[in-house]
């Protein structure tokens, strides 16, 4: 990209301005917690969809923080005195951050869309994009730039809140776009690198960081692991690349420009060589689901040596909803009809080619281990129902369960103590009247928010579990009371344990 393209951008060497203009913004309660407020859950949440009239009508009146609302994430031009005695706007406009317009040049105009965006920690960020794609998805906008950089939206803020938080020395995140993975590795991380094929997509990273009083990061221009010299080697990797499954490669933002899903198999199959021991790497990405082929074998052989995985799909499509998905997405349904027939009758030619009858969206996770060398993990689930974001915390402890199954036994399971996890409840369901239940199920209320059937023998010994005797204890007790050998007990529960370890009801108490 030439740097005329760069140069409508506000500049990054004036890191002055941005600070100025992020106490400016602060001063105003221009934050996620303001704008709720001004605006309302209804109008908040429009926005959420592209729909910006209600925040419109709700930012009639004439505060500061209405101005401000109005100028960086509506996209509408303000009287200049209506802000001068809130943002520094000689210089703004100086570096490039506002424009003069109207016919006297009386009013001023953002050259980029300014998102507030609350930390996890209650930290106020402000997240920076093209115009017209701060809030939502892309909002048709690719009629009008293949290179545009888009703000937050749904993917972006999912895999935020699954990546693993714990305190790293190097981070890499691919394909930064505005930058708001970089910006919460870097809050954990010591050494954080981002990279993206897009140069602007590194410009507008870099003002966001900027814009949020964020640590330096390293950026890097290139696709992939390009950027990455051969040597260098991460504790977390994030990407939440151009993953769309499309004819072609027009719009840099989603389409990865390889056929099929090859760009997230290139992508996780080649993370395990950059990861650490211990490290882990985590990605949204599409699969393909085609005819006479398991989709669970075909992210089998995704996985690199030496990483356990947990494969988490989410949604699936069939073709003719994906690619109306992905039309829409652009605005082609809103141009001309005949153009986006050819479109669409292009995405299933490909789709006929390749033999793909559905795609798959999900989590990807990988964690470096010595001892996946020879007994890898791979964990795959369809799991389209309700989560409890953030979900790092969950993910972490699904892989600690990991190494504890692996290393205990069905004799160290008996001689362990477990406690129930904490939120876990237990439901009976079964005919009114009847004396005995028809199946009972556990139910967690936190995370992935889980439920399992078990029999009456699970059921008693998860109610039991509070870390005071060992499995095996209780399972003798259990088979005194229903009158079962304990030998054949203790033969045969220890595969009900172990699932239920697994799954995270409960936890080893010592």
């Amino acid at each position: 990209m030439s740097d005329s393209r760069l140069s409508s951008l506000p500049s990054v060497d004036r890191s002055d301005v941005a600070a100025r203009l992020r106490e400016a913004l602060l001063g105003a309660e221009f934050t996620a917690d303001g704008l709720l407020e001004l605006l309302g859950a209804p109008a908040y949440a429009a926005l959420a969809r592209s729909e910006v009239v209600p925040a419109l009508r709700a930012t009639r009146g004439d505060t500061a923080l209405e101005a401000l609302v109005r100028l960086f994430l509506l996209q509408e031009p303000v009287v200049r005195a209506r802000v001068e005695g809130v943002l520094p706007v000689d210089a703004c406009v100086e570096s490039g951050w506002l424009v003069r317009v109207g016919d006297d040049g009386d009013e001023v105009a953002a050259t980029v869309d300014v998102r507030p965006y609350g930390g996890p920690d209650g930290e106020d960020w402000f997240i920076v994009s093209d115009l017209g794609c701060a809030v939502g998805g892309a909002g048709g906008i690719g009629s009008r730039d293949e290179g545009v950089v888009l703000g937050v939206g749904g993917a972006s803020t999912t895999l935020a809140g699954i990546t693993v938080r714990t305190p790293v020395a190097a981070a890499l995140d691919l394909g930064t776009g505005s930058g708001i993975q970089a910006l919460h590795a870097a809050q954990h991380a010591t050494r954080v690198t981002a990279t993206d094929l897009n140069p602007r997509a590194l410009h507008i990273t870099s003002l966001t960081l900027a814009l949020s009083g964020a640590p330096a990061v390293e950026l890097r221009e290139g696709s992939l692991f390009e950027p990455v010299g051969e040597d260098e080697t991460y504790d977390l990797i994030v990407s939440n690349p151009p993953f769309v499954i499309s004819p072609g490669a027009r719009l840099t933002y989603r389409d990865g420009g390889m056929g099929g899903d090859d760009l997230c198999r290139t992508l996780v199959s080649q993370a395990g060589e950059r990861l650490n021991e211990g490290g882990y790497a985590q990605f949204l990405a599409n699969w393909q689901h085609v005819e006479g082929e398991d989709w669970q074998e075909r992210l089998r052989s995704w996985v690199p040596r030496g990483c356990d995985a947990w494969i988490v799909q989410r949604e699936v499509q069939d073709v003719t909803q994906y690619a109306e998905l992905w039309l829409r997405d652009a605005g082609d349904h809103r141009g001309d009809v005949a153009e986006y027939q050819a479109r669409y009758d292009a995405w299933l030619d490909e789709f006929e080619v390749r033999k793909v009858k559905g795609v798959g969206f999900g989590w990807i996770t990988l964690r470096k281990s010595a001892a996946a060398e020879s007994e890898p993990s791979i964990t795959m689930e369809e799991w389209p129902h309700p989560v409890e974001q953030p979900l790092g915390e969950t993910v972490r402890q699904h892989f600690a369960r990991v190494d504890y199954l692996r290393a205990n036994d069905d004799a160290a399971l008996l001689a362990a103590h477990f406690r129930l996890t904490a939120e876990v409840v237990q439901e009976q369901v079964g005919l009114p009247g009847a004396e005995d239940p028809e199946h009972v199920v556990l139910r967690q209320n936190r995370g992935m928010r889980r439920a399992t059937k078990v029999d009456t023998v699970g059921a008693g010994f998860a109610g039991v579990c509070d870390g005071t005797l060992s499995a095996g204890r209780i399972l003798d007790a259990i088979a005194q009371l229903v009158g079962e050998d304990p030998v054949a007990l203790r033969d045969r529960t220890p595969v009900q344990i172990r699932l239920l370890v697994e799954q995270g009801f409960l936890e080893p108490a010592r």
